[in-house]
């Protein structure tokens, strides 16, 4: 836990401030003199429904049928009884069933009995949360739920019972209503985009609204501006927040057209940005590097919005405002986390994995970070932040960054940020073919004084990976009063196996593919570990890491070598 420093103190004073500052406003803009700008609670006429772009899986009415409710990587019994009378396994799953992204499984069935279990439940909903609070009304839920129940509308109302149908448009209206008038008490970062994106969405669609459009349009492009960067990054640093935001803002550009608006050009400017840095951040299989809270992948949600990609085959060739470096060369390809972290209020899901890496070679992963558990996992969350399970070098059995528990601080952003490395820099060069990046941070220099610098270089054919690791005084020659140990962790992502060779300074790796690789490396002690990787749809897996220990007194130089089985002399 680290201590506050004034800057950061101020900071969390600001927030705060701003915090209270909305959350009256919002309060106010709800009370009954104000809510009338809002237009008319109730959604007497939907104008649009809009496209839901997400995967539906039939199943899940296989599953609910016998009584099982399974959402957000957990699943609760709800055998005779209501899944809203159910005590949540966690809190991920009670937003997702308050989220209502579910009924896009239902509406995929077409079963008589499919609709009428949509029905109830949405009626029930509404009847139970006319009003009251906690988590089935935070802003970024209320926003899924409306962006649900629009683009599933046919699923809801055809069909429907007077009553039910009156209860359903009703609350549709409500919630438009309190969120226009909330949004602003959604956390930083992702959950605000939402919000606006839901609203914006909402207004397009329903009747009588049309009049705060302008203003809504106007509030969402600044947000979305903030929270992109010009390279399509997302300032959380998290790539796979970009799925989602593309699967969301795909249909709202639909709304547009079909309500014969403009569409605003900053979505297309992002729109093309994000692609590029989802092409970017792409392994081999297919799917996005572990950074930053990046977890369970979702190939068909990546797949459905790169088929929007209108340059498929061109890559970026940086991500100068990101800050992560892709080497590829042959069938290898290494993306290395060479930036610090997000922003305070944006960094509740941010690793200390500063200067990791992933590798993969073809189709098949090598070297992979441990990614980010399901929020059915939430208590695996610390570990999986933590330096020792990245694929780089951790000093003192301490994280480069350091964890900001705060309470007041932590409500306001969602979870505990991280601070630190301040400074990190990198530089890339091309080498008669080869590839070679050069970085540093300065993570560990307020504890031990040491500066980490790595270098990895990929060989022309993409079959051989250099990497030097150095410590050494942030200013000149260090002797430490007692040596500090570190580990140097290179985790396998589950479906590589692994060996020690006849060379205690070898391990010998096999590929899911057939390959082999052998890692060797002097200035430290190879062993080969028991490891977990977290980001797995089934939840976390026991896997194995290679690990490099040794002890520095403030000048170390660790050498390793990653090469395919052809470039080895045995």
């Amino acid at each position: 836990m680290a201590r506050l420093k004034i800057s950061e103190r101020i900071r969390i004073t600001h927030l705060a401030a701003d915090r209270l500052r909305r959350e009256a406003i919002s309060s106010v803009l709800y009370s009954p003199p104000f809510r009338w700008q809002f237009g008319a609670s109730s959604a007497e006429q939907l104008l649009i429904v809009p496209q839901d772009l997400r995967t539906a899986d039939p199943s899940f009415w296989d599953e609910v049928e016998v009584g099982h409710f399974g959402l957000a990587g957990a699943v609760a019994l709800a055998d005779d009884v209501s899944p809203f009378d159910i005590v949540p396994p966690s809190q991920g799953w009670e937003r997702a069933l308050h989220g209502f992204a579910w009924l896009r499984h239902l509406d995929a069935v077409d079963r008589p009995e499919a609709r009428e279990m949509a029905q109830l439940l949405a009626s029930e909903w509404a009847m139970r949360h006319r009003g009251g609070g906690g988590i089935a009304w935070e802003p970024h839920v209320t926003g899924r739920r409306l962006i649900s129940w629009i683009s599933h509308s046919s699923l809801l109302l055809e069909d429907a019972d007077p009553d039910t149908y009156e209860i359903i448009t009703e609350s549709i209206g409500i919630q438009l209503v309190r969120l226009a008038a909330g949004w602003r008490s959604s956390p930083s970062g992702y959950p605000r985009l939402v919000s606006l994106l839901a609203l914006l969405l909402s207004q397009l669609c329903i009747s009588g609204h049309e009049g705060q459009v302008p203003e809504t349009e106007k509030l969402f492009v600044g947000e979305l501006e903030r929270q992109i960067l010009p390279d399509g990054g997302h300032i959380g640093r998290n790539p796979g927040i970009l799925v989602e935001l593309i699967l969301d803002l795909l249909p709202l550009g639909q709304c547009f057209a079909a309500r014969s608006r403009t569409t605003p050009p900053q979505f297309a400017r992002a729109l093309k940005a994000m692609l590029g840095m989802l092409k970017y951040m792409r392994m081999g299989d297919g799917m996005l590097a572990r950074f930053n809270g990046m977890g369970v992948a979702s190939p068909a949600g990546l797949a459905t919005v790169l088929v929007y990609d209108d340059n498929p085959g061109v890559i970026p060739v940086s991500a100068p405002a990101s800050k992560y470096v892709r080497l590829e060369r042959g069938t290898s390809i290494l993306i290395l986390d060479a930036g610090q972290p997000p922003p305070l209020e944006s960094a509740a899901e941010a690793h200390a994995g500063c200067l990791s890496f992933e590798l993969s070679v073809g189709t098949s992963l090598m070297l992979v970070n441990g990614g980010a558990p399901s929020s059915a996992n939430a208590e695996w969350r610390a570990a999986s932040r933590a330096t020792a399970s990245h694929n780089t070098l951790c000093l003192g059995e301490k994280s480069s960054s350091k964890l900001i528990r705060h309470r007041s601080l932590e409500e306001l952003v969602g979870g505990p940020p991280i601070r630190f490395p301040d400074e990190v820099s990198h530089r890339l060069e091309a080498h008669d073919g080869s590839l070679e990046v050069t970085a540093q941070h300065d993570g560990y220099v307020r504890r031990f004084g040491l500066v980490h610098r790595r270098t990895l270089a990929l060989s022309p054919t993409g079959g051989r990976l250099l990497g030097i690791d150095r410590l050494a005084g942030s200013s000149g020659t260090l002797r430490l009063r007692q040596d500090i140990p570190f580990s140097i962790h290179f985790h396998l992502h589950p479906a590589v196996r692994c060996r020690r060779g006849d060379n205690p300074s070898i391990a010998i790796i096999e590929l899911a593919n057939g390959e082999t690789w052998w890692l060797s490396l002097e200035g430290a002690r190879l062993a080969i570990e028991e490891s977990t990787y977290f980001a797995d749809s089934a939840g976390p897996r026991r896997s194995l890491q290679i690990v490099a220990r040794g002890a520095t007194f403030g000048e170390t130089e660790v050498r390793w070598v990653l090469e395919g089985q052809d470039g080895h002399q045995t």
